[in-house]
């Protein structure tokens, strides 16, 4: 009998059930009865506190476009995995403890990177570990794309198509403020496919100036509205040159005057212009809902490779997507990396192309 663990860690997205179901339907297809997965509970946490269930076919039927994740989630912050918990419990060692108690052949783990920095932690100490990468911020290094990532684009750009419209009605200035805290690529997309003027990304320090220069622009040429996709973590040109320590102080200054950083760009926009900003916050609205037919489809070869993974005993590797193939990356070679955005990259060239703005001219 073939045991099998299973985990969903970190932030939630669109297609962790249909990559779940994918691997469950590769290995019941290659193993047929022989094979038992099991489910840990709130991703790492399960795994540690030894909180699980036994899966059968039918709990995998239905799941192809469901959103969310039928076995829960939590953030297990990497940092803090050496670090006992608060009745001294060594979660690493715990970890391991659980999985050779359940007699596992392998884990599952279904993450973004601090998942898959875990990952390669447990893979270090001896288990065998195959990774998925989820993220809708699409930062996770050795894959093009990650399942999540397609179907975030569509809500965040639907989100922009409806302040469209009453931007055009009212002539005011829209910001929508679309996740991503270290990488812009969910950003980028969605503000080039919903028609953006202006796009703030960590990436590409924003001077304020240049941001007000694109706004009278606009109006100059007649368009009396402009919208603003800003990722959560945009920053400008002044805070890029301060010190790491500096910088957090002084968010942690900015965060007990403004909700987020759009509301603190709409501010100075407001006093240097005199022109109302509209800032809308879908948040976890990204995270949401089914997904999407590209998700789907890429959920399904993720999860299928990862079962044939297990068969040829591939472990230590996350399977990924490159270059439209599907192949594997070993974790130890993308754990701890983060994939962004180069300012210099085609996709910057060609949105410039179309007039956006990145607020550093």
């Amino acid at each position: 009998m073939k045991r099998i663990g299973l985990l969903t860690s970190g932030g939630d997205c669109q297609a962790l059930n249909a990559t779940m179901r994918g691997v469950a339907k590769g290995l019941y297809n290659i193993y047929g009865n022989e094979v038992e997965i099991i489910g840990f509970i709130d991703g790492y946490k399960g795994l540690i506190y030894e909180d699980y269930k036994k899966l059968s076919p039918i709990d995998f039927t239905g799941l192809l476009t469901r959103g969310g994740t039928i076995l829960g989630s939590s953030r297990q912050p990497f940092k803090l995995m050496r670090v006992p918990d608060e009745n001294g419990l060594d979660k690493v060692e715990a970890m391991k403890y659980t999985y050779r108690r359940l007699r596992l052949d392998c884990l599952v783990v279904l993450g973004g990177n601090g998942s898959q920095k875990t990952a390669n932690l447990l893979s270090e100490e001896g288990l065998n570990v195959i990774g998925l990468p989820k993220t809708i911020d699409n930062d996770l290094w050795g894959t093009d794309t990650t399942f999540g990532f397609q179907s975030a684009i569509s809500l965040a750009t639907d989100v922009i198509d409806c302040i469209h419209t009453t931007a055009a009605s009212h002539n005011r200035v829209f910001m929508v403020e679309i996740m991503g805290h270290k990488a812009g690529w969910l950003t980028l997309n969605a503000g080039i496919a919903g028609g953006a003027d202006i796009i703030l990304i960590p990436e590409i320090p924003y001077h304020i100036d240049s941001v007000i220069a694109k706004i009278h622009q606009r109006a100059a040429s007649g368009n009396g509205f402009t919208i603003l996709a800003v990722a959560e973590g945009a920053i400008s040109q002044k805070e890029a040159a301060m010190s790491k320590k500096e910088y957090k102080q002084h968010m942690a200054k900015l965060l007990e005057k403004y909700p987020s950083v759009s509301y603190a760009i709409a501010d100075k926009i407001l006093k240097k212009t005199g022109k109302e900003v509209r800032v809308t916050v879908p948040g976890h609205m990204q995270r949401g809902g089914a997904p999407c037919a590209y998700d789907r489809v890429l959920s399904s070869r993720l999860g299928t490779t990862a079962a044939l993974m297990i068969s040829k005993e591939e472990y230590g590797n996350m399977v990924a997507i490159q270059n439209h193939v599907i192949t594997s990356v070993p974790l130890k070679e993308i754990a701890g990396k983060l994939k962004t955005i180069d300012p210099k990259s085609d996709i910057i060239t060609e949105a410039r192309l179309l007039g956006i703005s990145f607020g550093d001219d």
